[in-house]
């Protein structure tokens, strides 16, 4: 079973900038789509933002315009990079990857979190 490696989370004040890497933890896997999700106070996951495998991409509406998600295809690694943060960003961010395995067995797949707060 793959696993998903993220590094990134950190504090940082207003304004600032933060980038988020992701990749999985062995190669052989097609990665379909990759994004990033937090929990919102008192709420389960949401969506920050997602991109398929052809490049097409999806952001929850508080982050347009702020954060931008991409993904380099070879290494099936994906970045999530967050300018203008704002306080209301802290949360404890997660990679999630829809994967196929070598043998073909499709999994969702999730990391482990990184913890990003946002305060002066």
């Amino acid at each position: 079973q793959v696993q998903l490696l993220e590094s990134g989370g950190v504090l940082v004040q207003p304004g600032g900038s933060l980038r988020l890497p992701c990749a999985p933890s062995r190669s052989g896997y097609v990665i379909i789509t990759m994004g990033w999700y937090r929990p919102p106070p008192g709420k389960q996951r949401e969506l920050v933002a997602v991109i398929g495998a052809g490049g097409s991409t999806n952001y929850v509406d508080s982050v347009k315009a702020r954060f931008t998600i991409s993904r380099d295809n070879a290494k099936n690694t994906v970045v999530l990079q967050m300018n203008s943060l704002k306080p209301e960003d802290t949360a404890v961010y997660y990679c999630y990857a829809r994967s196929r395995s070598p043998m073909g067995v499709m999994a969702d797949v999730w990391g482990q979190g990184t913890q990003v707060t946002v305060s002066s």
